[in-house]
């Protein structure tokens, strides 16, 4: 009899004894639990995200057949574009640009890289490699799966009348001007470089972006539009202005040291009544002239151009057609062109385009090249 009392004191010891560390194994676990909620509760990110990734970018491909040349097929460009947000405060843009050569190099240029700091709902500082702000094609228009025609307007391309890029500071944004929107971009940048011919003359006017201040002076200006949402129009005034110098060594930042007076001035437009859409934009650099340089001359970059296209609703299919003007101080690189097309929109960011361009040099002497272009290009 005593040993079953022993036995049972002992069963009811382990019994509670059990039940103690599994109360206390309970208690643990939602002591973890509850850790572990507050935690998450803290964790904003994993409920709000306040890292945003981007990628977005274009490409295309196409066929040229130019006067006097064999007809090719090109590979025209892959330009990925990256976006990297802090919440409403900072964010990275850039954009890579990879083209294929006439030999099958694959050529890699950063086409813009900045940080943009957004310091209130109407202002953003955006430092870094930028697209030139003056006009609006170079900015806004160039892209292949935005741009109507498989080409640029003459005296828009690659140091040419229209400033390309610049490094530097710039404030961009908008506000609300009585019935209308009011955008704005003001910058200060190193400015473009000139480059001689060597027979007293200018080869070109680079505006890339350059990534020094070899002539010591930098160049500040912008753009004023004007959207009436009503009208469905937009206007935009552009100006710079700044000293220049021309470089004497392609391979450092080695200048003559004589600076000169450069200016800017530009004007766009943009209307779309009905099925149209009407652009047109005008810009001008021009440089002063210096004494005991090696071009002692002034010179002008001046181009401009006017282009209509029109959507056949409910179709897919618009007409296009452009005239562009190009002067330059050399008069072998002027052109007159009138181009006109057809494009197919198989969606908003993916077109079909067949494009014939009139070239011609009003120079006696000189000669330009008519051709037929064929173009796919894709925005993503």
């Amino acid at each position: 009899m005593r040993f079953k009392k022993t036995l049972l004191a002992c069963v009811v010891g382990l019994a509670i004894s059990q039940t103690a560390s599994a109360r206390s194994d309970l208690e643990q676990l939602k002591a973890e639990v509850e850790a572990l909620k507050q935690e998450v509760a803290s964790a904003a990110e994993w409920k709000s995200p306040r890292t945003l990734v981007h990628m977005a970018g274009y490409a295309s491909v196409g066929y040229t057949d130019t006067q006097n040349e064999p007809g090719t097929f090109k590979m025209g460009n892959f330009s990925p574009i990256f976006h990297y947000q802090f919440s409403d405060l900072v964010m990275l843009e850039s954009e890579l640009e990879f083209e294929v050569d006439e030999v099958g190099n694959t050529d890699v240029s950063l086409e813009y890289l900045t940080i943009d700091w957004f310091m209130n709902d109407h202002a953003a500082l955006v430092a870094g490699r930028f697209l030139s702000p003056l006009g609006n094609f170079r900015q806004n228009m160039h892209p292949s799966w935005i741009n109507k025609m498989a080409s640029a307007p003459v005296g828009f391309g690659h140091d040419q009348a229209a400033p390309n890029g610049d490094v530097g500071l710039q404030v961009r944004g908008g506000f609300a001007l009585g019935g209308a929107n009011a955008n704005y971009a003001v910058f200060l940048g190193n400015g473009p470089t000139l480059e001689a011919n060597g027979f007293g003359g200018f080869e070109k006017l680079e505006s890339p972006g350059l990534n020094g201040n070899g002539d010591g002076t930098f160049v500040g200006g912008g753009r004023f539009g004007m959207l009436f949402p009503d009208k469905k129009l937009e206007l935009g005034l552009s100006a710079a202005t700044g000293d220049i110098d021309i470089r004497t060594s392609t391979s450092g930042p080695v200048y003559e040291g004589l600076k000169r007076d450069y200016s800017v001035l530009g004007a766009d437009l943009t209307w779309r009544p009905g099925n149209f859409d009407v652009r047109a934009e005008y810009i001008r650099q021009s440089v002063g002239s210096r004494a005991a340089s090696s071009v002692p001359g002034s010179a002008d970059w001046t181009a401009w151009y006017g282009q209509v296209a029109y959507r056949f609703y409910p179709s897919k299919w618009e007409a296009v057609a452009r005239y562009s003007n190009y002067d330059t101080p050399g008069e072998e690189n002027d052109r007159v062109q009138l181009a006109g097309g057809v494009n197919y929109l198989f969606e908003s960011n993916f077109i079909g385009k067949l494009d014939y361009e009139s070239n011609d040099n009003p120079n006696d002497g000189y000669e330009a090249d008519n051709r037929f272009l064929v173009q796919l290009a894709y925005g993503f």
